[in-house]
């Protein structure tokens, strides 16, 4: 690869800089200082060390970097634009305003070349650990030829501080991802001040303990050649994770900012801008100003990658059967007509739907070839094992049973960086009240839009004897308030089947809530495709008195109850509303054909009722801690039984004045 002309390199450098003070200000918001001190590492790695394609920003094959620091986003931007990846001057101008390319924090989907959303601290870095999972899976499945390349982080003293960066780096460790490279900026600069004030780990120990290959270059932020020396060494350990310390300087070389803390945001005003400006011999008073010379440099250093992606795209037209394989790997999808090894279940059967979801799991994965399946230390109790699947890991690298350990947090965003890397489905299950522990990365799977499926196991107070520490409330609607997350809460084995269809066939992120319990199988599910629409009518009748609303295993209670109302002349109409998001996507017509207005409406879930009032009068449900016993005696004990429903299906025909 030709290197970028030596005369340019401290004037591209300057650019970069320039870039950094100038979009934040006229923004008049953003983070200068860390990109001002990363200019030179940003600089090394898109000139001589990453391979891509700036005409082929998707390029599968491509090295990924990962802005786990993702409030230096102007950076990336920067270098998004130099390299000619899509990014416009105008884009930068437009740096955090509405509609602009250049948000604040960097977003996957919305600008090109962006690969993971990042800003939240440690998510990236957690990331890109499941985006190297994905690259040595895919790699020892379908070989070097169409798969070799390198996953590097940028990280700052804020991501290893959080808890995440502990639980992905003890991971990685243990999975001796050696093809992934954290670049830890070392600049000792948190927004309250120096990092002595909260911080006084030894990184390097730290990461050497979770079996990481250190390579600590000191005081070479400035130093373009020790740069490229450090990160070459790190890529030549293969059987290890890395990570490249590099001290440097928040704002430097700005007079009057560096080392400031104020510089980790914006800082650097006019007179600052035109005196560090001034020092790195720039136009003092122009700004976004960026050189033909310089612009050209890049624009080749950008295009270096071409003929190594032409290459690669013929040997990927050579793969033979394999290829349809590997194409349904990249897209998170099943070979034609998978759905069709889903299996069912007959009216009457008994079974819990993590089971019913176990069953699925292995019934799909020898058609979709990139399932990747494991647990938080729950596989088995989640239904997330494969059956004689080879644990994913340094002697099986591309088993499809990963093991996460129990580190719920990490598991999330390991999901997301394997979905958005490309060439697994990744599911991750736990209980489901240790989704709190997962939620910001579960929130960034439905903002980036990553392919991740989370299960989500044990889902009321159905779990019993451990008690309300264990036992969901607020859960599931919590996990309803995530715009972009179908939220499936399948009534019996047949529903759970229709939902991992959807789940595979679409776009985003989805969740499966499923019971601990059994639950019978429901005369209608197996023929229906009611899933899809997020809510259908199970139990019809011509002209109904009410009409009982119910999820999961609530749906079965709603059926029993409307027997016993039946018997007392009262007609009802049973819905079971598997997904609210699918439901709420379907026209006004169809959502009145299945909630017929005017109809009094009784909702039944064992969960908060905060929000049912969307759709029905009046709710059956819990809005409290459960309790220690066995989970039919809580379930009955709280009101989940057909008596009740019953009973508050009739007070509410009362109220509404149409008792038949």
């Amino acid at each position: 690869m030709p290197a970028f002309p030596a005369a340019l390199e401290a004037q591209g450098i300057s650019v970069i800089r320039g870039l950094a003070m100038d979009a934040p200000h006229q923004a008049r918001s953003g983070h200068q200082g860390t990109a001002m001190a990363m200019a030179p590492l940003a600089h090394v790695l898109w000139t001589r060390i990453m391979r891509y394609d700036a005409d082929d920003p998707a390029w599968p094959d491509r090295d990924r970097f990962v802005l786990s620091a993702g409030h230096a986003s102007i950076l990336l931007y920067s270098m998004l634009h130099l390299t000619g990846q899509g990014l416009t001057l105008d884009d930068l101008r437009d740096f955090r305003q509405w509609g602009s390319r250049t948000p604040g924090h960097p977003e996957a989907g919305h600008t090109a070349g962006v690969e993971v959303t990042t800003g939240p601290l440690g998510q990236g870095m957690a990331n890109a650990v499941g985006m190297a999972v994905a690259e040595r899976w895919l790699r020892h499945r379908f070989g070097r030829d169409v798969c070799d390349h390198r996953v590097f982080a940028l990280c700052s003293d804020g991501d290893l501080s959080e808890g995440i960066s502990h639980e992905s780096a003890s991971l990685a460790g243990h999975q001796r991802l050696g093809r992934l490279v954290c670049l830890y900026d070392d600049n000792r600069i948190t927004i309250d001040g120096p990092t002595h004030l909260s911080l006084s780990d030894n990184a390097a120990q730290r990461f050497e303990a979770c079996g990481w290959h250190v390579v600590e270059l000191g005081e070479a932020a400035e130093d373009l050649d020790a740069l490229e020396s450090g990160i070459r060494a790190a890529m030549a350990v293969d059987d290890a994770p890395s990570m490249v310390i590099i001290r440097s300087h928040v704002a430097y070389p700005s007079p009057g900012q560096t080392d400031n803390h104020e510089a980790h945001g914006y800082s650097l005003f006019d007179e600052e801008i035109a005196a560090t400006k001034t020092v790195m011999g720039l136009p003092a008073d122009e700004s976004f100003h960026v050189p033909d010379a310089v612009l050209g440099a890049y624009r080749a250093a950008g295009r270096q990658g071409a003929a190594e992606r032409s290459a690669w795209q013929q040997r990927v037209e050579a793969l033979g059967p394999l290829r349809s394989e590997y194409e349904a790997c990249l897209s998170g999808r099943g070979l034609p007509g998978w759905e069709n090894k889903l299996p069912s279940w007959p009216a009457g059967e008994s079974v819990a739907t993590r089971k019913a979801s176990s069953a699925c799991l292995n019934a799909m994965a020898d058609v979709v070839p990139g399932l990747v399946a494991g647990g938080a230390d729950l596989t088995g109790n989640t239904g997330t094992s494969l059956a004689d699947a080879d644990p994913l890991g340094p002697v099986h690298p591309s088993g499809r049973q990963l093991y996460f350990g129990i580190r719920e947090h990490a598991m999330g965003a390991v999901l997301n960086g394997a979905a958005l890397h490309g060439g697994l489905l990744p599911v991750g299950g736990t209980f489901l009240v240790f989704s709190d522990y997962m939620r910001p990365a579960v929130r960034l799977a439905a903002l980036s839009g990553a392919h991740s499926i989370f299960v989500w196991s044990h889902d009321s107070v159905g779990v019993g004897e451990d008690g309300p520490t264990h036992q969901p409330i607020e859960h599931v609607m919590s996990l309803r308030a995530i715009p972009g997350l179908r939220v499936f809460r399948p009534a019996d084995g047949n529903e759970v089947a229709q939902a991992w269809r959807l789940a595979v066939d679409s776009d985003g992120p989805s969740a499966m809530i499923l019971t601990r319990q059994n639950v019978p199988t429901l005369e209608g599910t197996a023929t229906a495709d009611g899933v899809a629409r997020g809510a259908y009518p199970l139990v019809d009748c011509l002209d109904p008195d009410v009409i009982l609303v119910g999820t999961g295993s609530e749906v079965s209670v709603c059926v029993d109850a409307a027997d016993a109302l039946g018997e007392q002349g009262i007609a009802v109409r049973v819905v079971s509303m598997p997904c609210w998001e699918m439901f709420a996507a379907q026209d006004p017509d169809y959502q009145a054909s299945v909630l017929v207005p005017g109809v009094p409406k009784l909702s039944v879930e064992a969960g908060v009722t905060l929000g049912w009032e969307r759709w029905v009068d009046r709710t059956v449900g819990i809005d409290r801690f459960g309790a220690s016993a066995p989970g039919s005696v809580v379930l009955d004990k709280l009101g989940m039984n057909p008596a009740n429903v019953a009973a508050e299906a009739a007070a509410l025909i009362n109220s509404e004045g149409k008792r038949p």
